[in-house]
């Protein structure tokens, strides 16, 4: 058997496996595929497969399909991640472009990766590292409600609006914005906390109340627990893929909840092909992920977030890979801009 031709067959089998959800037999292989050889030759080349332990009979059926080890071999078989369609990144620019914050940039970024791969998608908020405030905003929209905007070293940009006990006159919210500026521009945003109350008490009586609430703002806005903490969409694709989950689907749910193992998992992911780590099976440290796959990569200025996917071991890794490169390219650039 040449090494070219077990590839293809390999190839072959995955390929319709994924997309048909039964086991394939050598007839079927001939059938959908150029292989350029008889039933037969087919048949002695998925013996050679299965003797490797690359596929496998799942009971009596007489088609075979992928193990966790042919898997692998498929997916590091990949020469190239086929580039998305143009209207998929329009679509994944128009999305991500239109957010109001990093909130709402982690949460339309899941469900934009959820879409495009009937999984489950997770991302994972930048990590503060030693980022540090690099500017901030104070807007007024009404006499008593300010946007309060604060634009981070690492290229993260959050604002919110907030309602202030009292009307604050414009001159005032910009002797406000001066104080705050000066207080606290190029401090880390993990010491912002301390900063900003030293900030709150070097304020006359009278704009005392006003710059606490904004004080209190800024401070969420520098989203101190976000280290760690994931955000994920798609649950409900797991829920219809629960014949790929012959044991329990419970405990790949119970791991989506554990964010402590969705973190730690993505914190250990280093980048494999294209830029992208693929965990397929029992390469995943967490028993409850055995059968499941897990593709990501990392985002943002220095790359250490990760946004992916995760989902059943029998997934389109093709598609799931550039589907998730391609976010993550859209994500850094809005981070960054």
């Amino acid at each position: 058997m040449s090494e070219p031709r077990r590839l293809e067959v390999l190839r072959a089998i995955v390929e319709d496996y994924v997309h048909s959800r039964e086991p394939v037999g050598s007839k079927a292989l001939v059938e959908r595929h150029q292989l350029g050889v008889s039933s037969a030759t087919i048949r002695n080349d998925m013996a050679v497969l299965e003797e490797e332990g690359l596929i496998t009979a799942p009971h009596t059926s007489s088609g075979r399909i992928p193990t966790d080890k042919g898997y692998r071999l498929f997916v590091d078989q990949i020469s190239e991640v086929k580039p998305l369609s143009a209207p998929e990144k329009r679509a994944i620019q128009a999305l991500l472009e239109g957010a109001e914050d990093l909130d709402d940039v982690m949460d339309r970024t899941v469900r934009l990766l959820s879409h495009l791969t009937n999984q489950v998608a997770v991302v994972q908020y930048p990590h503060l590292g030693n980022a540090a405030v690099r500017h901030l905003e104070f807007v007024l929209l009404a006499p008593n409600q300010v946007l309060v905007v604060l634009i981070a070293t690492n290229g993260t940009v959050q604002q919110r609006v907030v309602p202030l006990p009292e009307a604050v006159p414009e001159a005032s919210l910009a002797e406000l914005r001066q104080h705050f500026l000066g207080s606290v521009s190029g401090i880390k945003l993990t010491s912002l906390p301390q900063e900003l109350a030293l900030a709150v008490a070097a304020l006359p009586f009278r704009q005392r109340r006003a710059g606490t609430a904004l004080a209190r703002t800024l401070e969420q806005l520098a989203g101190i627990n976000r280290d760690d903490r994931i955000v994920m969409a798609g649950t409900a694709n797991l829920a219809r893929s629960t014949v790929d989950f012959p044991l329990s689907i419970g405990p790949v749910l119970e791991a989506l909840e554990e964010q402590v193992v969705m973190l730690r998992l993505l914190s250990e992911m280093k980048h494999d092909a294209f830029g992208v780590s693929v965990r397929i099976g029992r390469e995943n440290p967490h028993g409850g992920l055995a059968e499941a796959s897990v593709i990501a990569t990392g985002y943002g200025p220095d790359s250490l977030a990760k946004v992916g996917v995760l989902g059943p071991t029998r997934m389109d890794y093709p598609t799931s890979m550039a589907a998730v490169r391609a976010v993550a390219r859209y994500l850094s650039r809005i981070l960054t801009d």
